[in-house]
């Protein structure tokens, strides 16, 4: 089992930066990617970065020069860095581990996010 705790989420303007960490405890060695993903209301959950443990790293086009993904691997922590924030990058952003051993996906509760003026 893997447990992730997102944190760092909160009401930002637009133009403004935003960093979001996860947490993760548990069997932490059998997880070989971690992603971002955001759900806005109404819409569909959206990947929004990816990071392997050999530290390749993917963004989905909407955040590409903004977004930045890393990890701290001595803390177990993966980190979304948000700049350049936009009212349409609001959302509840999840993070989740997987597991390529069982094919599971482990999710965190989420954290809001809020870009308005």
């Amino acid at each position: 089992q893997v447990q992730v705790v997102e944190s760092g989420g909160g009401l930002v303007q637009p133009g403004g930066s935003l960093r979001l960490s996860c947490a993760a405890s548990g069997s932490i060695f059998r997880i070989n990617a971690w992603s971002w993903s955001r759900q806005a209301p109404g819409k569909q959950r959206e990947l929004v970065a990816t990071i392997t443990i050999l530290g390749s790293t993917n963004y989905a086009d909407s955040v590409k020069g903004r977004f930045t993904i890393s990890k701290d691997n001595t803390k177990d922590t993966v980190y979304l860095q948000m700049n350049s924030l936009k009212p349409e990058d609001t959302a509840v952003y999840y993070c989740n581990a997987f597991n390529p051993t069982d094919g599971r996906r482990y999710w965190g509760q989420g954290t809001q996010v809020t870009v308005s003026s």
